[in-house]
């Protein structure tokens, strides 16, 4: 049976499902779900099926929502998901990952929570909280938000997280302890002398290659890096890309060297498409080199952003790529990039895109 692809498409109102035909060539809207809920992110746990959506309502806080019906019912819980008495209110949930024995969520004011029940109560991870270089945390321009999620696909005690601006930090011992994982990332906010501090970098997201473990990529607000070695050092690839700013990252589901980004203007210049023109960024060595793909995407008065969690990637092959805008297009291409087509348009404002494979 030729599997399809179906989109998890999170907005500031409300979770979107389309229903992918096998050539991935048209797709069926259905939302909003959630109960029109703001979702921040929206993932698929590959062995059971389940979907998984993250978000916060101004009146209820933050929850978790589960479906086991590919989105057509839905549960929710925020149990467990706080400081405490006397501790910061939790606005909402930025990011979902599943690892090889827990569901994780990355929570604003920046901190991560565990599920071993498939979001049904959660548990504050405190050894993060309680990393000496807590109190000296701040927040970028999107609030103080832990924002990546990346579990070692095999390894239970090791998850990488990505909090801006502060940096990215790395646990072996199951949550218990952090290092920061930073050396090599430039802070170019801050004075001379000062921009490769141990912590304080804003990292927009953190990626894992397809060989796992140690291959990670980000994309930050001052460049574009690569490490092998688990985060411990990291080599700037921002060669070749016209800025160096940008949001979004995606990776291959079975190449280690290919990954996808956005690059956008400055942040005093809009945080936008570069000169209204869409384009999607690819390398296929590592980051030596890039190259530019526009063919499909809108090249006049193109001035969207995407934001960090609104990319994804397929594991079809050739692999399909997807990412949605702020003012509420849907891109994917169907040959790794080199080509796009609009998926959908008139959604709100897209704050996640991310992809399950049926059938």
């Amino acid at each position: 049976m030729t599997k399809r692809v179906a989109l998890l498409v999170g907005t500031r109102k409300g979770l979107f499902v389309l229903d992918g035909d096998p050539d991935r060539e048209t797709w069926d809207v259905r939302g909003p779900l959630c109960d029109g809920w703001p979702i921040h992110d929206a993932i698929v746990d590959a062995k059971s099926g389940t979907l998984y959506a993250g978000g916060g309502s101004n009146w209820y806080g933050p929850a978790v929502w589960r479906s086991e019906d590919l989105g057509r019912t839905w549960t929710h819980s925020s149990e467990g998901l706080t400081y405490g008495d006397g501790g910061e209110k939790i606005a909402t949930i930025w990011n979902l990952a599943t690892g090889p024995d827990a569901l994780y969520a990355g929570v604003e004011p920046a901190g991560l929570f565990k599920s071993s029940d498939g979001g049904s109560t959660w548990s504050h991870v405190e050894g993060l909280t309680n990393h000496p270089s807590r109190p000296e945390w701040q927040p970028g321009n999107g609030g103080l938000i832990l924002h990546s999620i990346v579990p070692h696909p095999e390894d239970t005690d090791r998850v990488w997280v990505g909090i801006s601006s502060v940096g990215a930090f790395e646990t072996q011992d199951g949550g218990a302890s952090w290092e920061t994982r930073n050396r090599g990332v430039r802070a170019g906010f801050m004075p001379e002398g000062q921009q490769y501090p141990d912590f304080g970098q804003c990292v927009h997201k953190l990626v894992m290659a397809a060989d796992g473990g140690e291959h990670l990529y980000q994309q930050n607000h001052c460049g574009v890096y690569r490490s092998s070695d688990g985060g411990r050092q990291w080599e700037e690839i921002t060669k070749g890309l016209p800025t160096e700013f940008g949001f979004p990252m995606g990776a291959h589901p079975r190449d280690p060297k290919t990954v996808w980004t956005i690059p956008m203007t400055e942040p005093d210049q809009g945080r936008f498409m570069i000169d209204g023109h869409a384009a999607v960024y690819r390398t296929n060595d590592g980051g030596e080199t890039w190259t530019k793909s526009t063919e499909g995407l809108p090249q006049d008065n193109a001035y969207v952003s995407v934001l960090r969690e609104a990319m994804a990637v397929d594991r079809r092959d050739p692999v399909g790529v997807y990412f949605g805008t702020s003012t509420g297009q849907l891109y994917g291409s169907r040959d790794e990039g080199r080509t796009w087509s609009l998926v959908a348009d008139n959604l709100p404002a897209i704050w996640s895109v991310d992809v399950a494979v049926v059938g």
